[in-house]
């Protein structure tokens, strides 16, 4: 019995140490909860009792060269819905439905969903979202966003590229520079109950977005509206699939414009153009071959299309000549109108042949025989050298996505009948940009540049976030064969196939080119012309391409004038003077003008006619106030600078 009581007693002892230790130990656990994690808890607890909206961040500018807003912002609103707090459901989904556009259906799945917030439509226009908010329904929110908005529309649409609904990049520079453009969202937290409704007068916390940076690209305005009109002028008179323009600072890179005809509309993107939807009227277009055509009308082809340069190439062809030095400017050459290289016969465009003729005139003629002997010249081995100095197996480098390399022969296989095809532009294949880069370097005395647009990135203030570099290969070419390359450039232009890109006023050089497209004898080409100016001392280079022309196809025809065009508007809009030689002055009888009548009038009239002509010097003679005589004599025809002799 005692030995019972003593156990019982042990018992209750454990018991009651066991109790104590668990009290203790809740107790500091409570402690440890209520002191020393109360603000974790506490935020945890304000989180479950949160509801976040984002607040989007306004994506940067983009700048043309002359700081022109091309690409900026545009205020909307994106609506959603709280399905907690909504006491008009039925009413709220007719409203949504008209207000914005969307079936009933649509609207209804996202008000009835049970979920702390969802979103019906984004990138609503301001006016729409004011209508709505009018009505002043519970549960329905409406908050101020940004939209992206390009100004001009389809201007340089592919180069710029466009943002999504949620305003990210999807192509051109818009994704290429994402990072600096995007910004930083911000949000808007508000305090709920258990049940999702939020709590009346309870403060919002706010976290303010910050704005992306903007971009300063080379792209000039002004420039890509002249080259998009020339364009557009010659694959309409010519009823070409399209037209491929870039206009480029040789020195540097920087590119002034870059054309893609038939361009798209920045503010509609996902709208097929004319060109495309005309082939489509009686068809219904699956979401599949919507995304394949969408996709080919953003294609940038001047630096995703590869193609065969034709003549333009035999720029690289000299240049690689020259370098080897294998080439006198006075080697005579045979042209019969074709040339026999192992077993094929390759002829030259012209059916009866050139004749005897020195480099000089075989460029000017742009004689394939005389290109298939100097690219025999050179060799395989050392044409790949000059061709891998002139970048011509890398990218260019340029700052838009999606560009395309080359296509070349391996150099084991490259055999006699290979290279002289490659010689004049045939059998293997290079981006339009890839060409302009090579023959920069070229004309430019020597340096490979990289073609790019961005030139800064900026915050709204002004401050510099970036100057943006690219690299330049020196030595490329050298200087004494790039100042050859210029010269008989200028001489393609001034007595060659190139005559038609001639300007009194203006030296320019370039090169034609009529490129047959595969397969042979399809009866379709790819006219182009490269051109640069002034000729002694290149500021500017341009490369046109015009698909599958009707009727007349060929480069020196129909390409030349495009860019002698383009070049007598932007010459002089880039403050080229025209310097016109003695023979220019007589032939177009350049600045002449019919003198007037200066007979009776006073000193003072004299004053104010003479700041309208444009005299050289004036020479009065005589002490009265009234001319009596002069010399030239009224109705003569004088140039510009001429004197002028006045008897008073």
């Amino acid at each position: 019995m005692a030995r019972n009581r003593t156990y019982n007693k042990r018992n209750i002892l454990i018991i009651v140490t066991v109790i104590l230790l668990a009290s203790m130990a809740l107790t500091g656990r409570l402690v440890y909860l209520m002191i020393f994690r109360s603000e974790d808890y506490a935020a945890r607890a304000k989180e479950l009792h949160e509801r976040e909206r984002p607040i989007k961040a306004k994506r940067g500018s983009i700048y043309d060269a002359n700081g022109i807003e091309i690409a900026t912002n545009k205020p909307v609103c994106t609506i959603s819905v709280i399905h907690a707090q909504i006491e008009e459901p039925e009413k709220v989904i007719e409203v949504l439905s008209q207000e914005l556009g969307l079936s009933e259906e649509n609207v209804r799945k996202r008000v009835e969903k049970y979920t702390s917030i969802e979103r019906i439509k984004s990138n609503v226009d301001k006016e729409v979202a004011d209508r709505i908010r009018e009505y002043k329904f519970k549960g329905v929110m409406i908050d101020e966003d940004y939209k992206r908005y390009y100004p001009y529309d389809s201007l340089a649409s592919k180069v710029l590229g466009f943002t999504g609904s949620d305003n990210q990049g999807v192509i051109g520079l818009e994704v290429k520079y994402e990072d600096y453009l995007k910004g930083i969202n911000g949000k808007i937290l508000t305090l709920t109950t258990a049940y999702g409704v939020e709590i009346e007068n309870a403060a919002e916390d706010r976290i303010e977005p910050q704005s992306g940076n903007n971009l300063h690209i080379s792209l000039d305005v002004n420039i890509q509206k002249y080259a998009e009109q020339a364009a557009y002028k010659v694959m309409e008179s010519k009823s070409a699939n399209n037209v491929k323009l870039i206009v480029m600072n040789p020195q540097n890179g920087e590119i002034y414009a870059m054309v893609n005809a038939p361009e798209f509309n920045l503010n509609d993107p996902y709208t097929l153009i004319n060109e495309i939807a005309e082939d489509y009227l009686d068809e219904t277009i699956s979401d599949e071959k919507l995304n394949e055509l969408l996709n080919g009308m953003w294609r940038n082809a001047c630096i995703s299309d590869t193609y065969e340069p034709g003549s333009a190439f035999k720029i690289i062809t000299t240049v690689a000549a020259l370098e080897a030095g294998v080439l006198d400017l006075h080697d005579r050459f045979s042209c019969p109108g074709f040339k026999r290289v192992e077993d094929r016969i390759i002829r030259c465009h012209k059916a009866g042949g050139h004749g005897s003729q020195d480099f000089i005139d075989g460029i000017k003629n742009s004689c394939n025989p005389v290109f298939m002997e100097i690219g025999a010249r050179v060799g395989a081995e050392n044409t790949y050298k000059y061709y891998n100095k002139l970048g011509l197996f890398n990218r260019t480098g340029v700052d838009i996505p999606g560009e395309a390399n080359s296509i070349m022969h391996k150099l084991d296989n490259i055999g006699a009948v290979e290279l002289a095809t490659m010689s004049f532009g045939q059998s293997f294949q290079i981006t339009p940009l890839q060409l302009l880069r090579a023959a920069s370097a070229s004309i430019n005395g020597g340096k490979l540049v990289t073609p790019h647009f961005g030139v800064k990135v900026t915050t709204d203030d002004g401050r510099v976030v970036k100057t943006l570099e690219y690299d330049t290969i020196d030595n490329a070419v050298s200087a004494e064969t790039s100042e050859t390359m210029k010269i008989l450039l200028e001489a393609v232009v001034a007595d060659g196939t190139g005559r038609r890109a001639y300007l009194p006023g203006f030296r320019v050089g370039g090169k034609t080119a009529t490129s047959e497209k595969l397969p042979r004898r399809s009866g379709k080409y790819i006219s182009s012309f490269l051109g640069f100016a002034p000729a002694d001392d290149p500021q500017v280079i341009a490369l046109i391409l015009i698909d599958e022309p009707v009727g007349i196809y060929y480069g020196g025809t129909i390409a030349a004038p495009v860019v002698a065009e383009l070049f007598d508007n932007i010459l002089p809009y880039m403050g080229i003077e025209e310097k016109y030689t003695e023979e220019e002055q007589e032939k177009f009888d350049v600045g002449s003008f019919e003198v007037p009548n200066f007979v009776g009038k006073t000193k003072k009239e004299m004053k104010d006619l003479l700041k309208i002509y444009d005299f050289g010097d004036v020479y009065p003679a005589g002490e009265g106030e009234v001319v009596t005589e002069q010399f030239p004599l009224p109705g003569d025809r004088v140039n510009k600078n001429s004197a002028l002799v006045l008897y008073y």
